[in-house]
């Protein structure tokens, strides 16, 4: 069946259609490689870590999907082997519940795991996610990072060692991984904070919200990923027709505020140290000018 290409192989001894498979993106496959390895344990587990982001529609971006990470609820020592992390962290009431017709653990629970699994970065964009679509808060992140009692406080679990700096960094008004990606990049080059989601304002009316903005300076970073050009354009609205309305809204807000805009992409992240010397010249000679 498999030469037939009737079936499509998820893991060892798990099989999915093969046209079925076939139609799925690497989530969605990863989404049936853990229900597979939830199926195959031979003890009660949660999908956590990386594994639960998919289940809260939340990013994967810097995640490896092929592996299934899955937590016991009976506390033991977990295992390693082809494909799927069994952990054994200790779980709380309300650490995990039914989602989707699997046991998953909980946003605070997923987004405290993905600092001990992923970069930084990876688990920045993720644990913002959660923040921005209010399903956790950082009081209850930590909370439960702080909890007291039979081992279950995270503080000191092995590889938690970034975790206090993503708690610091994370900010429920990031709105994207690109602009997770941003914040980061500041903290990183030690760029001044930038405030974020800054509402400019004409006769009282809001006319735009920045991204990243530095008032004292007079700069705003916009960031252009795909998604802007995907999810932000209007029913029947063009490409060209969105990158029009863009620019009218950088040339309004540049005549209300004076402030000078630079715009950040993927491309320009991949590239930092650049990146960083474009924006502190742009600090610096704004600073000369006032």
């Amino acid at each position: 069946m498999l030469r037939r290409k009737e079936i499509a192989r998820v893991r060892r001894g798990a099989f999915a259609a093969h046209d079925a498979w076939a139609t799925l993106d690497s989530v969605g496959r990863h989404g049936l490689l853990v229900r597979a390895a939830i199926k195959q344990a031979r003890t009660q587990v949660v999908a956590s870590h990386g594994s639960a982001l998919p289940e809260w529609n939340a990013p994967t971006w810097g995640f490896d999907l092929t592996l299934a990470h899955l937590t016991r609820t009976d506390g033991k020592s977990g295992r390693k082997e082809a494909g799927v992390n069994q952990h054994s962290g200790a779980l709380l009431p309300g650490d995990y519940l039914v989602r989707n017709g699997i046991l998953v653990t909980s946003p605070t629970r997923t987004a405290l795991d993905v600092t001990t699994v992923a970069p930084t970065e990876s688990a920045l964009a993720a644990v913002c996610y959660f923040l921005h679509h209010g399903l956790t808060t950082k009081e209850l992140l930590g909370e439960r990072y702080r909890a007291d009692g039979g081992g279950a406080g995270m503080a000191n679990w092995p590889y938690s060692l970034s975790t206090d700096l993503v708690l610091r960094l994370a900010d429920a008004r990031v709105e994207s991984v690109l602009e997770a990606r941003g914040l980061y990049f500041c903290f990183q080059q030690s760029l001044p904070a930038p405030e974020l989601q800054l509402e400019i304002h004409d006769n009282g009316r809001v006319v735009a919200r920045l991204d990243f903005a530095w008032p004292d300076y007079g700069i705003w970073a916009e960031f252009d990923g795909n998604i802007k050009y995907t999810d932000f354009r209007r029913p029947g609205e063009s490409v060209a027709e969105f990158v029009l309305r863009e620019k009218r809204r950088q040339d309004r807000v540049s005549e209300l505020t004076g402030w000078r805009c630079i715009r950040i992409t993927w491309a320009d992240l991949a590239q930092p140290e650049l990146l960083a010397a474009r924006i502190r010249r742009m600090l610096a000679n704004s600073a000369r000018v006032s």
